[in-house]
């Protein structure tokens, strides 16, 4: 199974792609769509869904993950974060993929072992448990530890999903 892990930021999001085969992953690729923060808004807005959707268009991944905000002291950058955020959830979606949501905690627990890990320490366990993985940003070192963690608890997040709808 092939997973992309999202990132959400405004002004970066990253992503990262992984293969899932029974309990092994691979590194495919990764990186950080990029909005131009002169340009409105909306435009900005644009900008990240035509990128993830380029991602997903080239990739073909599968599933989908994607780290859940926190909020911020500004309430108008978790305004603007989270309708970033509603873009990367809305862009796998369309494209039909089943998206999964994790709390940041979760995610460094599930890639690091602790919830309160630091961004360097999960680039490092990362770039461990994914050989060959450079992850040239921190972004996309956290997109690709989403996918990690979403591989470690698709099973519990897809039943859940699948409860919700009934």
């Amino acid at each position: 199974m092939r997973v992309l892990g999202l990132d959400p930021g405004l002004r970066n999001t990253g992503w990262g792609i992984i293969d899932v085969v029974d309990n092994r992953l691979r590194h495919v690729a990764d990186g950080v769509v990029r909005s131009n923060a002169s340009d409105a808004l909306a435009q900005r807005l644009v900008q990240l869904y035509d990128g993830i959707a380029a991602v997903i268009a080239e990739w073909g991944p599968e599933e989908a993950a994607v780290e859940e905000t926190f909020v911020n002291k500004n309430p108008e950058s978790t305004l603007k974060l989270g309708q970033a955020r509603g873009v990367v959830l809305l862009a796998p979606a369309k494209a039909g993929l089943i998206v999964g949501e994790y709390a940041a905690t979760l995610v460094k627990q599930s890639v690091v072992g602790t919830g309160r890990a630091a961004k360097d320490q999960v680039g490092m366990m990362v770039r461990t448990l994914l050989p060959g993985c450079l992850a040239a940003t921190p972004d996309a070192a956290d997109a690709l530890a989403v996918a990690i963690c979403h591989a470690h608890h698709r099973g519990t997040e897809h039943r859940l999903a699948q409860a919700a709808r009934r």
